[in-house]
């Protein structure tokens, strides 16, 4: 790709993750008229519209659905909600791009050479918008049963068509057209659900702070919408609101997921938690990995189960941007108790072997 065609890409791309981003509110007729235009495409009229301020109220106005896999054994369009005609619909509509473009979206799913407009749209894209934003709220919220579409957050696979087009000169055989009111809703609304004679259109957030290209903020929330329902997000990772407002011990303790356990004692401190938590001190040793610095071993409190696990302080091997080293805690079995052979452990290594390593990272 020549230089001039590499910038327009790269201006596409940021067009379209200011829209995935964008704070301002819905711009409401142009969202209603593109999905109006959406039902009159399956013969249907126009539905009534509910505006709801944050996904998390929309859930109370959207039913479940057809289960999944109820809908992989229908036979005839007859037998499907409008929600997933129109999942055919935009189905149909990306495989016949695709053979526009000459390769499936998907990377994976088949293979080809990596082409500059598919790297610098569509993979930045698919990971700052798809898995850095979308998915940790989606992760939020019960979706399962509720098919779902996500406005300005359908941005990461719509730019790949319209970059493919106003930069790699694709035509489409004129079913770029067909993606106009897909585009037109990233521009202008959030998530929505499509009922037989409703729909539900959520307002964009008010706010989305990322680090990296995820969701994260350790001082509130990574979203927040509106009415004030918002999601916690650290590193990309849905995290409970007291995880990064006010991590003690007991909240930790009852945790049981071991990576919000993690975050959390983070949050709070390595050295805050082993004093406020009490865990007692297995053994220490010299960290073979990572010269300079030690490993620790710990008890943690005793599980409901009877048994006590432990747990390996360790020093981060490579230096943070900010030239510090991390602390974290390893889980690791309750009868090590040699911290070298635990450190072994997490790596599948024998304590021997673990201890000629040049240097862990």
């Amino acid at each position: 790709m020549t230089g001039p065609r590499r910038l327009g890409a790269v201006d596409l791309r940021d067009e379209w993750l200011g829209h995935a981003l964008s704070t301002q509110p819905a711009d409401r007729p142009a969202a209603e008229a593109a999905i109006t235009l959406l039902y009159e495409r399956l013969g249907r009229p126009a539905p009534a519209f509910t505006w709801v301020d944050s996904p998390g109220a929309a859930l109370a106005r959207v039913p479940p659905g057809v289960p999944v896999q109820a809908f992989g054994t229908m036979r005839s369009q007859a037998g499907l909600s409008i929600a997933q005609r129109l999942a055919t619909l935009v189905a149909d509509l990306r495989a016949g791009l695709d053979d526009g473009v000459g390769h499936a979206w998907a990377p994976g799913w088949t293979r080809h050479p990596d082409n500059p407009i598919d790297s610098v749209v569509r993979a930045a894209l698919l990971g700052i918008v798809r898995d850095g934003i979308c998915t940790p709220i989606r992760l939020a919220l019960p979706l399962a049963d509720r098919l779902t579409w996500y406005g300005q957050h359908d941005a990461y696979w719509i730019a790949h068509y319209d970059a493919w087009h106003r930069v790699g000169g694709r035509t489409f055989g004129g079913r770029i057209g067909e993606l106009a009111p897909w585009a037109q809703l990233a521009r202008s609304c959030g998530w929505w659900w499509p009922l037989e004679d409703r729909c539900v259109i959520a307002e964009r957030p008010l706010s989305i702070r990322l680090r990296d290209g995820r969701l994260h903020s350790d001082t509130g929330p990574a979203v927040t919408f509106p009415d004030g329902w918002s999601v916690y997000a650290l590193g990309g990772f849905v995290v409970p609101e007291w995880v990064v407002t006010g991590p003690t011990p007991e909240l930790i303790e009852n945790e049981p997921n071991v990576e919000v356990r993690r975050l959390a004692i983070e949050r709070l401190g390595w050295d805050r938690y082993i004093e406020t938590a009490g865990l007692r001190l297995v053994a220490t040793a010299p960290d073979p990995g990572n010269p300079g610095f030690d490993l620790k071993l710990y008890d943690l409190p005793r599980t409901p189960l009877g048994y006590t696990p432990r747990v390996l302080l360790a020093v981060n091997g490579s230096v943070e941007r900010d030239g510090t080293r991390r602390r974290y805690g390893l889980g690791v079995p309750h009868f090590l108790d040699d911290p070298v052979a635990a450190a072994a452990w997490t790596y599948g290594l024998s304590a021997c072997h673990y201890s000629q390593l040049a240097r862990r990272t």
